[in-house]
């Protein structure tokens, strides 16, 4: 017996004096948004990362990495270690729009491990407050009668708004949407937005966080919404409500990924800590004022959304042609 007591102790002494596990994390998380300042996923993290810096127990580190329509970005966490000290703030564009319609792409969306989607931008089509056209049936009906007289802009060369403007007009029946209306890629999509209020495009489908001051100020007027229900903010009928729901999978999005082999320890830290950031009265009032739905969604609902946008506009790029290298 006394023999089993010195082990004991000898047991809990060498617990005490050994060497101490590391907990996750110990030093500063580095959080790359693959695009620039200013636009929506910029807005989006740094909003999310007010709280955050209140929860994760080490500081948040916000990197803006820019380059190839969020490629460059991406392509810089996927080949990061797993340890979770770098992680992505995953858009709809990097993770969605861009492995549907870039043949050349450097990385695939099953090369990240997705903690979860936390917000959902809805798509809204507008055009300029003073603009003869007032509705989705006067824009379809211009683009029909004078096909090539209507421009829709975007942020570049397959960017969301890229795809949406195409995706609408199909969804509405326009035969040859790329054709009949005219694709004017701008330098970003603010300059997309300032295109349709200077009179240079005629209209723009894009996230509704990044119209959102600009219907406030009344220089562009919403048109349709891609939301389920109507969208506080935008005066404008739903695509289901003009019977098309289908559009309904037309949003943005942003979540937090690392690279596929990110450790168990470290996503389920951020799954914690990301259900508890995404309730704080700060970012939901700056999300709801942007127009911007936050809805948490597991790591297995995420994957299962992204994937499903994927094909949702894998499908549409294969029937346009709009495949780009």
């Amino acid at each position: 017996m006394k023999r089993k007591i010195i082990a004991a102790a000898l047991g809990a002494t060498a617990l005490v004096t050994g060497p101490a596990l590391a907990e996750y994390p110990e030093r500063p998380i580095q959080m790359v948004i693959p695009y620039g300042t200013g636009g929506a996923t910029d807005l989006s993290a740094r909003a999310l990362s007010n709280p955050l810096g209140e929860i994760v127990p080490e500081p948040i580190v916000l990197s803006n990495r820019t380059g190839a329509g969020g490629a460059t970005g991406s392509v810089s966490v996927r080949d990061a270690d797993g340890d979770g000290y770098t992680l992505l703030f995953a858009r709809v564009g990097s993770h969605s729009v861009n492995p549907a319609m870039k043949a050349t792409l450097p990385y695939t969306i099953d090369e990240f491990r997705y903690v979860g989607v936390y917000e959902i931008n809805p798509v809204v089509c507008a055009v300029a407050e003073d603009s003869d056209i007032e509705s989705m049936d006067d824009l379809i009906a211009r683009v029909n009668e004078a096909p090539g007289t209507v421009l829709f802009s975007s942020s570049g060369v397959g960017s969301l708004l890229h795809l949406a403007g195409a995706m609408v007009l199909d969804a509405f029946g326009v035969e040859n949407p790329l054709e009949d209306a005219i694709h004017l890629p701008m330098d970003g999509g603010g300059a997309a937005a300032t295109a349709v209020l200077q009179g240079t495009a005629t209209f723009i489908c894009t996230n509704s966080s990044a119209l959102a001051s600009f219907v406030q100020n009344e220089q562009l007027n919403p048109i349709m919404v891609t939301t389920p229900e109507p969208l506080e903010g935008f005066d404008a009928p739903t695509a289901r409500e003009l019977g098309h729901p289908e559009l309904e999978q037309l949003v943005g999005w942003t979540g937090i990924a690392g690279p596929a082999d990110l450790t168990d320890e470290a996503a389920s830290a951020w799954e914690g800590w990301l259900a508890e950031a995404v309730q704080d009265e700060g970012f939901l009032d700056f999300m709801d004022q942007a127009g911007s739905q936050v809805d948490l969604m597991s790591p297995e609902e995420s994957v299962e959304f992204i994937n499903g946008q994927y094909e949702t506009f894998r499908e549409l790029v294969v029937e346009l042609d709009m495949e780009v290298e």
